[in-house]
This record gives structure tokens, sequence and C-alpha cells, in this order.
């Protein structure tokens, strides 16, 4: 099921009389990461196993993630973002999930992270180009 776009929520929030309701008739509440991956698997048509596999994680850490009996690394989230071919705005949403910072443009690391994102690139590919800048990889 496709998000409403923001713009179209943040409007029905204001005419809204009361937030309460609003928020109640959207379920809008802090979205868990097991529940955002859950998603996005289902959206993209994905299995956990091969986005485990293509994130380059450890099987037992990687469905302890999905499951939420364990958090994700910043890191960690942008390897999954990565592995589930994510758009930058998907990412960002996933660090939200995993309550980590959103990836910040005016940040060099963060610039080159969402230009590959943006451009598609793999994870491998990323951080080859995180590598030749001379920024930390993600893996």
């Amino acid at each position: 099921m496709k998000e409403p776009l923001t713009d179209e929520l943040l409007q029905e929030l204001l005419d809204a009389p009361d937030p309460r309701a609003f928020a109640e008739r959207h379920r809008i509440g802090r979205r868990s990461l097991p529940d955002y991956l859950q998603q996005l698997l289902d959206e993209k048509g994905l299995e956990r196993a091969e986005v485990v596999r293509r994130a380059g994680l450890n099987d037992t850490f990687g469905y302890q993630i999905f499951m939420g009996q364990r958090g994700a690394s910043r890191n960690k989230v942008l390897q999954l973002a990565f592995a589930l071919g994510l758009t930058l705005k998907e990412a960002d949403r996933l660090l939200q999930a995993a309550g980590a910072s959103g990836l910040y443009c005016k940040d060099r690391r963060d610039a080159i992270i969402i230009f590959c994102l943006d451009h598609g690139y793999s994870l491998q590919k990323t951080d080859e180009e995180l590598y030749r800048f001379g920024e930390d990889t993600i893996c």
C-alpha cells in the first residue's frame, strides 16, 4: 500500500479540528523498524534471507533485526537500505524507524551515500566510492 503524500497529510492535519482524531484515522505513531522492513519486503516482493545476504549481514543478526530482537547501527540500516534497493526517501524513513539520523547532504560522507542511492549504486560500489573519497565505508 502506497503512503499518502506528506503535503496531502499535512493539509489534512491543518484542516482537522483535533490532532488526535487525525493521528488515529491515519494510525500515525512511531514506525517500528521491523514493521517498516516487512512493509518494504512486501512492496518490493523480496525475501528476507536474500536481503540479509545482499546486505552482508550474519544470518542470525539479520533475522534478529527483522524480528525486532536487536537494534541496528546506522551503518547496518544503510546496508539494508542498499540491499533492499531503496530510494533516498525510503532509506531516510528506514533510518528514522531505526532511531538513527537521516542522511544530510551537507555532510560529505552522507552526500556520497545520497548520490549513490539516487544513482542506484550497489552497496559494494558505494563503499568503493566512499573509500575513493577517503570516507569511512558502510561495511
